[in-house]
């Protein structure tokens, strides 16, 4: 039994889904919309370059030009009377991109921390906005001059003299031990 993995899944769906969106389909009337919409017959071998999927259904170019058709001609030769130009022209009739070139970094990782940094920053904002003009102000219980009060009226009670928060007092010299 063949085991779907999630990423052959995904390849599954997003070949489907390249499909839908690419030229080569068939058109047809969407429901009686009096529009005319593209539909991909999937029963057509498709095209794509995938590192998962190293020999796709079709070759990359379907129609060959003469100088395309003498070289496929050649190709049933030897191999050996082939120059390095012609095998790199026979490999681009078949392949449109080699595993290198799937594998060359897009830069997209640029556009996605961009677009990451754009959305912290505007959130920031949004925070900004919010503390000035929708939060209530600050209680008057976290001025440094109510909390200096607090902690003088905890002092004068003695509030847990024996390892807490008066036990680090002097009262003798007036200072913090």
């Amino acid at each position: 039994m063949q085991h779907l993995t999630a990423r052959r899944v995904a390849g599954l769906l997003s070949r489907r889904g390249v499909a839908a969106f690419s030229s080569s389909g068939v058109k047809m009337a969407s429901h009686g919309h009096g529009g005319v919409t593209e539909q991909t017959d999937m029963s057509v071998p498709l095209y794509w370059d995938r590192l998962d999927t190293p020999l796709p259904d079709r070759p990359y170019k379907d129609t060959l030009s003469d100088a395309d058709k003498s070289l496929k001609q050649k190709e049933k030769g030897p191999w050996n009377s082939l120059s390095k130009e012609e095998k790199l022209a026979l490999y681009r009739l078949t392949f449109n991109e080699t595993y290198a070139e799937m594998k060359k970094p897009t830069g997209e990782w640029k556009t996605v921390l961009g677009g990451i940094f754009f959305f912290i920053g505007f959130t920031g904002l949004v925070v900004l906005w919010q503390r000035y003009y929708v939060y209530p102000p600050h209680p008057r219980t976290l001025d440094d001059e109510w909390q200096a009060m607090q902690v003088k009226r905890m002092l004068d009670m003695r509030v847990n003299p024996v390892e807490g928060f008066s036990a680090k007092w002097d009262y003798e010299k007036g200072q913090w031990k």
